[in-house]
């Protein structure tokens, strides 16, 4: 009988409330398979490989993988941002020679699309030079920008159902606050993250499925200059009184003094100037038809690790993702991420399946132009229907302690090193 091999399980990239969900049905299912020895987690994604620091996950309290499920971003394990790049040999060598160091047969990376690529080469690298590894995807990512257009590759992305919600819920106590307060502040402008990808503003439209709230959404897919905006704006308060605008932190308004992380994406949380604020002062500098004044909310990474906003149906769907993905590694399915699919019908339901990781490496789907509303400040009655089954119906109930939320705390118990201590290509100044 061959001996079982180690497995080692990453996360990379911004962090979601369900992130640890999949981790959870990773390390659950691991338990039923013989094939399986330890299960590590690399702390802080694939710099942790690099450094050699692994955390075995097979010798926490089984209490305290159970509370992964209420246990949102990415303490538990960490998460990194840190792109295994062309050339860097020496980081591909040593991710290699730590998995054999320490045994492994199983690496599994949790994340978005740049974390498909690392997957992909990492299980590539392996084939290559004959290595008994196999690599395997596990999608994360709240914007939804992994996959195809078409939604054959993904229906959508654990992460995504939960800002959806987040984003639901924001706009209706929004819509309160600003119904009740207009006659001095009018206008209220809400800035949502997505980079280029406009799923996460356009979720504002669920908390308004009938449409009557003076309510515009502007997406990074559909540019508008400045004084158009501040026309559709003002056409709002002649009809309502008021409008709320909601709008991704990547509507181009000009520069905001970009901030780009290690795989080049601008973080707009570290730039500048925000994007909200910038039509705010638009806004009120060129004035408004109505009394009063604009003003604006940036919500930042709440967005992300607000546990109390989190989508049920999205936490046991990346727990299954979590179990799919164990069942390939543990089949020997090299070089697949782990999927969902909806299946047809008017009622929701979906299946997991497997798709081959260059297809997603490095993707990245765009919000689809038909369901840009024909004005370019909302989204279409398609897009509420392929979004409202991703939010579930009820507030998830939280683990409390006097009053805090109980998360997970795992101890700290490492494997111990084997190789000399490694400094990642890309830290070396």
């Amino acid at each position: 009988m061959t001996r079982p091999k180690n497995l080692v399980v990453a996360q990379s990239g911004g962090p979601t409330p369900v992130i640890n969900s999949s981790l959870q049905g990773i390390i659950e299912a691991a338990r039923d398979v013989a094939a399986i020895g330890k299960v590590y987690g690399a702390r802080h994604g694939i710099e942790g490989v690099l450094k050699e620091e692994l955390l075995d996950l097979s010798g926490q309290h089984r209490d305290e993988i159970g509370l992964l499920r209420f246990t949102p971003a990415a303490g538990s394990i960490g998460t990194c941002r840190y792109k295994l790049k062309k050339g860097q040999d020496e980081d591909f060598q040593r991710v290699l020679d730590v998995f054999c160091a320490h045994d492994v047969g199983y690496f599994m990376y949790i994340g978005g699309n740049d974390s498909m690529d690392t997957a992909n080469k990492v299980a590539r690298l392996a084939r290559e030079r004959g290595l008994d590894l196999v690599g395997i995807g596990v999608p994360k990512t709240i914007d939804n920008d992994v996959g195809d257009s078409q939604f054959k590759l993904i229906d959508h992305t654990p992460g995504y159902g939960s800002v959806a919600r987040y984003w639901m819920h924001a706009v209706q106590n929004a819509n309160e606050e600003n119904s009740g307060s207009c006659p001095a502040d009018p206008v209220l402008v809400l800035q949502a993250m997505g980079r280029k990808i406009g799923y996460i503003p356009a979720a504002a439209r669920l908390a308004d499925p009938h449409r009557e709230m003076p309510l515009q959404i502007y997406l990074a897919e559909s540019p508008c200059s400045p004084e158009q905006l501040t026309d559709q704006v003002n056409d709002q308060l002649r009809r309502s009184g008021r409008c709320i605008v909601v709008l991704s932190e990547g509507f181009d308004v000009g520069d905001v003094g970009r901030v780009q992380d290690a795989f080049g994406h601008t973080s707009f949380g570290s730039s500048k100037l925000t994007v909200a604020q910038i039509v705010v002062n638009y806004l009120n500098e060129v004035g408004l038809v109505a009394k009063g004044a604009a003003r604006g909310n940036v919500p930042g990474t709440d967005q992300r690790h607000s546990m109390a906003y989190a989508s049920s149906v999205d936490l046991d769907e990346a727990y299954a993702l979590g179990q799919t993905a164990l069942h390939l590694a543990a089949t020997g399915q090299n070089g697949n991420m782990a999927t969902i699919l909806r299946n047809p019908g008017s009622v929701y339901s979906v299946r997991y399946d497997k798709v081959p990781l260059p297809d997603v490496a490095n993707s990245e789907r765009t919000f689809p132009s038909a369901w840009i509303a024909p004005n370019g400040n909302d989204v279409t009655d398609d897009f509420v229907r392929y979004a409202r089954p991703l939010v579930g119906n009820d507030m998830v109930g939280l683990p409390m302690i006097d009053g805090r939320q109980r998360l997970t705390r795992f101890a700290r118990l490492y494997a111990e090193k084997k190789l000399p201590a490694y400094v990642p290509q890309g830290d070396r100044k």
